[in-house]
């Protein structure tokens, strides 16, 4: 598996690797404390740390719908928690246009499912050097995925991850093939489970998405089973007060327990794998 960097930060499969934060910036102040205890959970794990936070939220339901403080004023929010918290940062990115300035502050520029294969997108990203992570689309087989690794490669980038967040199951629903991480780990890249848009309901609330939280530890201990690299997680204080994705949030108060069920797990795995060679 080939390692990635990240900032300062090597991520080389050592370890399990964390993105965490409330799906979108919020009051500064209110996002960066999400990160400071963020910060304090993973390191008392000796788990790797990404902070994550959107500054447009540009897929949501309803144009009424909070989307964020935007480009100029996002990005200067997450480099003063890059700053503050002396930890990468990663945002979600939606059109070429936003790349060069997002390159400036992000370290890892993050592609969106639905945005997966707009081939411009991505290797905009692919060509700043950055870590680009894609989040496989809900439409989707996992090993079309490859097909996304080569776009990036094209732009001459190794410096890359893929995330699955489960696969559209009728309507309002979706749901996580557990082969989709080793397939998509097949490709010699991290590969990362979205612990939290996985058991979300898109559209399930009329003008907006709705979730099931109550299912995030058990999808997160059976991906960490499945042999993933990292988990994304969107978590929050108080998720009935988040701004986006409420429903589907980790709380905080939660985040440690599910992390070091994962990190048993992910432990007798490795383990595992390396008796088996």
């Amino acid at each position: 598996m080939k390692s990635v960097k990240v900032g300062n930060t090597v991520l080389d499969g050592s370890s399990l690797f964390v993105l965490a934060g409330p799906c979108v910036i919020e009051d500064p102040e209110r996002t960066l404390n999400i990160g400071r205890e963020m910060k304090k959970i993973c390191e008392k794990l000796g788990l790797p740390y990404v902070f994550k936070a959107s500054f447009d939220k540009a897929n949501r339901s309803s144009f009424t719908s909070y989307r964020g403080p935007g480009l100029e004023e996002g990005l200067k929010i997450l480099g003063h928690i890059k700053k503050e918290l002396n930890v990468p940062v990663v945002s979600d990115i939606h059109a070429v246009e936003q790349v060069e300035k997002a390159a400036e502050v992000l370290d890892i520029l993050q592609i969106p499912a639905f945005l997966c294969r707009q081939t411009d997108l991505l290797e905009a990203a692919a060509a700043t050097g950055k870590c680009v992570n894609v989040k496989k689309g809900q439409f989707l087989a996992p090993e079309d995925m490859g097909n996304v690794v080569q776009k990036i490669l094209h732009k001459g980038n190794e410096n890359l991850m893929l995330t699955e967040r489960g696969v559209t199951m009728g309507y309002h629903n979706l749901v996580v093939d557990m082969r989709s991480f080793p397939i998509m780990r097949s490709f010699g890249y991290p590969v990362v489970f979205d612990a939290t848009h996985s058991v979300q309901l898109p559209g399930g609330g009329g003008t907006k998405s709705t979730g099931q939280r109550q299912f995030i530890g058990n999808l997160a201990r059976a991906a960490a089973g499945s042999g993933i690299d990292g988990v994304f997680m969107e978590v929050h204080d108080n998720p009935a007060e988040a701004l986006s994705d409420g429903p589907n949030s980790l709380y905080l108060s939660q985040v440690e327990g599910v992390l070091r069920d994962m990190v048993a797990i992910h432990s007798i795995v490795a383990k595992s794998t390396e008796t088996a060679m």
